[in-house]
């Protein structure tokens, strides 16, 4: 395990000859306390302590809107597309890095998505630690997402005058030796990096009225009936922003666009939502999601207990964009404590 320092007064050198080398991407302001992802050219332009993006960086790993294959019906061809950019990924946190190792073990597990694979390929990711909550939706704790967990390059956590970072990968030996800007560090900053993970494990607590092993039990085949889901169809409005700001949502749906000549086109994939309506709809009109409650129950239970069962981790990684866009005001930490209150789970 290597560990070196980078000066604070030597971060914005640091952007700026990343973004020499290769497009940057980080996270910047876009006022109201509203932040997104996007491309930078210097350190001035990122803002370090920042609650989650809008999006979350998934933008970049599976695109909102992403063309798959070109057909030509004339000459009777179909060329597969595969996009992808390279680019460096700054100052993402220990919940979104955990929404990519999510989306990792989907699109890995078979049939293998070799778009997905070969784009997270070309991506470099540096991660940055959340020293505090970042507000009060955030339920990282419970979901042990609040302390690094792999998935990185390179890991910097604050500390007085410096960043202290971890080099986790081959990827990252190479940004080191390319900026030339970091330093050895010393035991006193590795104290302080044991502080600082201390302190965490002090303040942050788990969020619910669950503990973080119960609660793939805690959606058993009786929270399935629960009355929950019926405060949750009077209340939801099934606008998709919950699955669309999810770091580890991923459906979509598959589009064929034919030109005006009526003889060339494409064939893309988009973002879909399990909340909308026709998600779940079929020919003859038969819906087996027909109502918003039904929606709501199943997002939860695709967050805390399929995954569970099949891939041994919740993909619900704590981040809190679901409760922060709702625009229903419905929030994750309250329904999980209404099931465990309604069974009279005991912590």
């Amino acid at each position: 395990m290597r560990y070196l320092l980078l000066k604070k007064a030597n971060f914005d050198d640091f952007i700026s000859s990343l973004a020499q080398i290769e497009k940057v991407v980080a996270p910047v302001s876009r006022g109201y306390n509203s932040f997104s992802f996007a491309e930078v050219k210097s350190g001035k332009e990122i803002t370090l302590k920042y609650i989650p993006t809008v999006l979350p960086p998934k933008k970049y790993f599976m695109p909102q809107r992403e063309k798959l294959t070109e057909f030509n019906k004339a000459e009777n061809s179909v060329e597969a597309i595969l996009e992808y950019e390279k680019m460096v990924i700054f100052g993402v946190h220990t919940c979104d890095l955990a929404g990519i190792q999510c989306l990792n073990i989907v699109f890995s597990d078979k049939p293998k998505d070799i778009n997905y694979l070969v784009r997270k390929n070309k991506l470099v990711i540096i991660g940055l630690e959340c020293n505090d909550y970042c507000d009060q939706y955030a339920s990282c704790k419970v979901v042990d997402n609040h302390l690094p967990n792999g998935g990185y390059d390179l890991f910097f956590t604050e500390l007085d005058d410096s960043f202290i970072v971890h080099v986790n990968t081959g990827l990252g030996e190479e940004i080191v030796e390319k900026t030339r800007l970091f330093i050895p560090n010393d035991q006193e900053h590795l104290n302080k990096l044991e502080a600082i993970r201390a302190r965490k494990r002090e303040i942050f607590k788990e969020e619910v009225n669950v503990k973080h092993k119960d609660l793939v039990t805690l959606f058993n085949d009786k929270a399935f009936e629960s009355k929950v889901w019926e405060d949750l169809d009077k209340r939801c409005v099934a606008c998709g922003n919950c699955t669309a700001v999810c770091p580890t949502c991923y459906c979509f749906d598959i589009l064929d666009n034919i030109n005006l000549d009526l003889n060339t086109g494409d064939r893309t994939r988009r973002w879909d939502s399990c909340q909308t309506e026709p998600f779940a709809k079929v020919a003859g009109g038969e819906n087996f999601r027909k109502t918003r409650g039904m929606r709501q129950r199943h997002r939860y239970f695709r967050k805390f207990r399929y995954p569970a069962e099949r891939y041994s981790r919740y993909f619900c990684t704590g981040c809190g964009r679901c409760t922060r866009t709702c625009m229903a005001k419905i929030s994750l930490k309250e329904t999980v404590n209404a099931l465990a209150a309604e069974q009279k789970y005991k912590k």
